[in-house]
């Protein structure tokens, strides 16, 4: 009976001790940080195909992306799908491509930091050749690193901030591609 009662109260532990980190996995992923895998090359050569991002879900309840941000969003296009791409302009931001470059305010963007020189970016179906478009109120225009493989705002427009999910922090898998994802302007200004 002794060893019975032992086995029953060893189970009983086990148990509890499954149910309470289940509870905190659950907790930490619907309200925390949650994986993404990266698919595609939408984001390539700073993202790979297959990589998985770990994204804070927390940050962007509290504060609005800010320009170089990575974030994770509902695609416009099939609410269904997400997508990872980089902030380009932020409320009030006029965004504007001509001649293979990206101009934010006016002013040429220094990508150097995330793309080579050599990349050039040209418009789409909204963001037209050499016309500005201002950001909305609420809304972010966003573009993947990949310029000529990406589906982007310049295809199909802003991003709404109820479509946000959050802002990408860290590459966690593959292993040897682990790293933290920085963004290339401080405190997202330019």
């Amino acid at each position: 009976m002794f060893i019975l009662r032992k086995i029953y109260a060893f189970l009983v532990d086990a148990l509890q001790s499954i149910l309470i980190a289940a509870s905190i996995f659950l907790i930490i992923y619907i309200f925390i940080a949650r994986p993404f895998q990266v698919n595609g090359l939408s984001m390539f050569p700073n993202f790979y195909n297959g990589e998985y991002v770990l994204t804070n879900l927390i940050t962007l309840r509290f504060q609005n992306p800010r320009l170089g941000d990575v974030i994770v969003f509902q695609a416009p296009i099939d609410p269904e799908k997400d997508f990872i791409k980089r902030v380009i302009g932020v409320a009030g931001d006029a965004v504007m491509v001509k001649n293979g470059d990206v101009y934010l305010n006016g002013k040429k963007l220094d990508q150097s930091s995330f793309l080579k020189p050599t990349v050039k970016t040209y418009g789409g179906n909204f963001l037209k050749e050499g016309i500005p478009v201002t950001v909305p109120q609420g809304e972010y225009f966003v573009m993947g690193d990949n310029r000529p493989e990406s589906s982007d705002s310049r295809e199909w427009g802003f991003v709404k901030q109820s479509e946000l999910i959050g802002e990408s922090l860290f590459v966690y898998w593959p292993p040897e591609r682990m790293r933290q994802v920085v963004n290339p302007y401080k405190n997202g200004k330019y």
